[in-house]
């Protein structure tokens, strides 16, 4: 296990830098909205770029703008030099949203050694899915975002669970055919984007505050943030997505809850 050091942890970020470039240029030649979002939009208004352990990179798209991007990736990536990955063209992918990642690079994660695609250095690219405005049936919209994570992870899981009886689990479902996973997954998306709703979420990623999903107006409207020197699209109204997602965001976390990825092997160029 491999734990970046600091110029280790720079050359990483400076390499996610510019997947972040390739999105923006695919975006502005295509007329496709997106924003930074999570840790990257906090990292730039707090510290004008990364926050300073921090080794990954969030951008999210509406489900119609992850779809014209998805597209446009297929006529338009730097192919020379960069990959887009999701479940509808990599075979064996297990998540629920994309993933750009950089040729020529290695960069694999604890317990995911063996996922049988190519693991290059990466940014995800999250889709935002429609939230059901009832109370009562968002909860059981989020009980089936639950499931279909869990049996996702399942098969890193079965692995990287300090629990003997969860590893048990996982193993059962990571022996559920993936075809019949991303099924569900691909009705679920469908049908919660029947119509507009008030909240939306990423359906393979937990929501905070028990809501199970955020504010669609956070994502409709968007400004210009420089991260790292370079000027990129975020959500307008940072401060209260912000504070809606970490609580008071502009005070450290302790130490011991600055997280990082445990890697098993690096290449980066």
């Amino acid at each position: 296990m491999i734990y970046l050091d600091d110029n280790m942890l720079r050359r990483l970020q400076m390499l996610q830098v510019e997947l972040l470039r390739e999105v923006r240029r695919i975006c502005e030649k295509n007329g496709i909205k997106y924003n930074i979002i999570a840790g990257t939009l906090l990292g730039s208004v707090r510290h004008g770029g990364y926050i300073p352990w921090d080794d990954d990179a969030d951008v999210a798209f509406l489900r119609p703008e992850y779809e014209k991007f998805r597209k446009a990736c297929e006529k338009d990536l730097d192919t020379e030099r960069f990959v887009f990955q999701d479940h509808r063209n990599t075979e064996g992918y297990r998540w629920g949203y994309g993933k750009l990642r950089m040729k020529d690079t290695l960069f694999l994660r604890e317990h995911q050694e063996h996922m049988p695609y190519f693991q290059g250095v990466f940014i995800d690219i999250f889709p935002l899915d429609n939230v059901p405005d009832n109370y009562y049936i968002r909860c059981l919209h989020n009980f089936s975002c639950f499931c279909i994570r869990k049996t996702l992870w399942s098969e890193v899981g079965k692995y990287a669970d300090k629990s003997a009886f969860k590893r048990m689990i996982y193993s059962f479902l990571s022996g559920i055919p993936l075809e019949e996973v991303f099924g569900i997954y691909e009705k679920l998306v469908s049908l919660s984007n029947i119509k507009k709703t008030r909240m939306v979420r990423i359906l393979t990623f937990p929501a905070p505050n028990d809501q199970y999903g955020y504010l669609r107006k956070w994502y409709e409207k968007s400004a210009d943030y420089v991260f790292e020197g370079e000027t990129f699209k975020g959500i307008k109204d940072y401060d209260n997505y912000l504070s809606f997602k970490f609580g008071d965001y502009m005070e450290l976390p302790p130490e011991e809850k600055r997280k990082v990825h445990p890697v098993t092997e690096i290449k980066l160029i």
